[in-house]
């Protein structure tokens, strides 16, 4: 059995509860965190007795997206905001392969997993966590969560799943701004399955897996295939190629006036100070625990 620092990975109900186990800095996903999900998920590829699998964050918050302190690891350049000592030439072409792993390799693995695997999302679900919650084959809302592309705010890319859930203008006026949404209006976009009290929501979770367990397992399979396979023969699959490229070119492309306030932000008050800094001329947000309700 596989070790885990970073997820919790317990068998029942017929399926698999993995839980991202970062709670202290709200499920950031670091590279760890997402190698041990890797390997959590082709464990319960690998077991016949798992039917779906539910994916969960600790504590309050499903995740906040992708570390902010392993961006933060290397000195900033300018006026071009990149490493010291490297080049723009280098720079696109390592952000564009992480950016084509991250998509590829992993998001179109997780796509096409044999078995449903549906997100159960509380609190905070934003950047790289919404793709990640999204792009499960089902997901169920707590009614405290709240979904987000923050990253656009200091230059990153939005992901095409919102496009492809969400339609066109929807997912615009969301992907342009970085502004969050919470549960009640990702239902009203689609973007979620469902929308139940925080309480409910892993025994609502388990329901679906009690359910789809009651149907024969290569049925399961076939009729994933139908649908997850569609789109990308319809072409998510090079939307998604392309998504890693342009958001590759956004995070090289940033201005100095615009990026080096935020670096500063940064050296002086790490993460907290950074996300202060990039947020504030945005507040009050239009939902979420951030808005002037």
């Amino acid at each position: 059995m596989h070790s885990y620092q970073t997820v919790i990975y317990d068998r029942q109900r017929n399926g698999v509860l993995i839980t991202l186990n970062r709670p202290r800095v709200l499920n950031a996903m670091n590279r760890q965190l997402k190698e041990e999900l890797r390997a959590a998920l082709a464990a319960a590829r690998m077991d016949e007795e798992i039917r779906a699998v539910v994916i969960t964050g600790a504590g309050d918050a499903f995740s906040v997206g992708d570390d902010l302190a392993e961006q933060g690891e290397r000195p900033m350049a300018w006026p071009y905001s990149i490493a010291e000592g490297s080049s723009l030439g280098h720079e696109y072409d390592r952000l564009r392969d992480s950016a084509r792993q991250e998509m590829l390799d992993w998001q179109i693995q997780r796509w096409q997993f044999p078995k449903p695997v549906i997100a159960a999302v509380s609190g905070w679900c934003l950047g790289s966590a919404s793709a990640l919650a999204l792009s499960c084959h089902l997901t169920v809302a707590a009614d405290d969560a709240v979904f987000g592309q923050p990253q656009v705010r200091h230059g990153d890319g939005t992901d095409f799943i919102w496009t492809v859930l969400a339609r066109f203008k929807n997912a615009l006026r969301y992907g342009l701004t970085g502004d969050p949404i919470d549960a009640a209006e990702a239902l009203r976009l689609r973007l979620v399955n469902k929308v139940v009290p925080a309480s409910l929501l892993l025994d609502e979770c388990f329901r679906l897996v009690q359910r789809i367990s009651l149907v024969p397992p290569e049925t399961v399979k076939i009729n994933l295939q139908k649908a997850t396979l569609g789109w990308e023969m319809m072409g998510l699959a090079k939307a998604w190629s392309l998504n890693a490229e342009l958001s590759a070119l956004a995070r090289i492309a940033k201005r100095e006036a615009f990026a080096r306030p935020l670096e500063e932000a940064r050296n002086k008050g790490g993460v907290r100070g950074f996300i202060e800094a990039r947020d504030a001329s945005f507040r009050p947000e239009p939902y979420g625990p951030k808005s002037n309700k």
